[in-house]
C-alpha cells in the first residue's frame, strides 16, 4: 500500500468519525461512547484500505471502488452535517425550505468529492482540469443532485415521517436513501464518464 493511501485514509476515516459523532449529538441520538467513533474510523479506513490495496494489485477497479467509497463516506457525513447544522440554525425540518437545505448540503460534499476523486481515487495529475472535463463533471454532477435532492424531498415531504419518527430523524434516513441511489450514478458517471483514462 502506498504511504499517501495510508495516510489519506486515515485522514478520511478521521473525519468520517468527527463528523458522525456530531450529527449524533445534533439529532440527539444518545449513543454511549459515541466519541470513541473518531477513534474507531481511522484504523478502520486504515485497515480497509490496506485490503482494497492487496486486491487492488490485480484489479485496478478494486482499488478506486475502495478509495470512491471512502471518499463518499465523507461526501455523506459532509452531506449530513451541513443538513442537520442548517435545519438545526433555523429549527426548519421538512418543506421547500428542507430541500433547499439539502440542496445546499449536497453541493458542499459535491465540491468535496471532485477533488479527492480527481486526484486521489482515480489519480489524474494534470494540474488543470480541461473544459470537456468540466463540463462533464456539471453534467454528471447536476443530475447526481437532482437523484439525490428528489429522492431526498420524496422520502420527507410525500412520503413523510412513518412509525413514530421524528421529523429530524426522518429528514436523516430521506438524506441516506438519496446517498445509496446517488453514489451508483455518481460512480458509474465519475469513473466511466468524467475520469476515464
Amino acid at each position: 500500500m502506498k504511504k499517501s493511501d495510508a495516510l489519506i485514509s486515515f485522514i478520511i476515516g478521521f473525519f468520517i468519525g468527527f463528523f458522525f459523532f456530531i450529527g449524533l449529538k445534533i439529532i440527539k441520538i444518545e449513543v454511549p461512547y459515541s466519541w470513541l467513533l473518531i477513534i474507531i474510523f481511522p484504523p478502520l479506513s486504515l485497515l480497509g484500505m490496506f485490503i482494497a490495496s492487496l486486491l487492488g494489485k490485480k484489479f485496478l477497479f478494486i482499488l478506486q471502488a475502495a478509495r470512491f467509497l471512502l471518499v463518499g463516506a465523507l461526501n455523506t457525513f459532509i452531506d449530513l452535517g451541513v443538513l442537520n447544522f442548517l435545519m438545526w440554525i433555523f429549527g426548519i425540518a421538512a418543506g421547500v425550505s428542507y430541500s433547499v437545505f439539502k440542496g445546499i448540503s449536497f453541493l458542499a460534499a459535491t465540491v468535496n468529492s471532485y477533488f479527492w476523486n480527481k486526484y486521489w481515487t482515480f489519480e489524474k495529475k494534470e494540474r488543470k482540469p480541461g473544459p470537456k472535463e468540466f463540463i462533464k463533471f456539471l453534467i454528471i454532477t447536476t443530475i447526481g443532485f437532482l437523484i439525490n435532492v428528489g429522492i431526498a424531498s420524496l422520502v420527507v415531504n410525500i412520503i413523510g415521517p412513518k412509525f413514530g419518527i421524528t421529523e429530524v430523524t426522518w429528514g436523516n434516513i430521506g438524506a441516506f436513501a438519496a446517498v445509496f441511489v446517488a453514489w451508483i450514478w455518481n460512480f458509474i458517471g465519475v469513473k466511466f464518464i468524467v475520469f476515464k483514462y
